[in-house]
């Protein structure tokens, strides 16, 4: 499953929960947080100061065989 940086957050936790884990070790509080409905990821990483590459690059490997 590809993630692309116009995703929507809430999105991508809902279909692969998997993925908060990442979330979570990037320090990002968008679980649970009511914007994540809004946010894509270009928008989170924005708003945390996270590199948007390396964090879609964490989801991918994140995704289970």
């Amino acid at each position: 499953m590809p993630f692309r940086s116009n995703d929507l957050v809430d999105d991508i936790m809902q279909s692969a929960p998997h993925t908060i884990r990442v979330f979570l070790a990037f320090r990002m509080a968008c679980v649970g947080c009511p914007i994540a409905t809004f946010h894509t990821v270009d928008d989170a990483c924005r708003e945390h100061g996270i590199d948007r590459e390396k964090f879609l690059a964490a989801l991918s490997e994140c995704v289970p065989a």
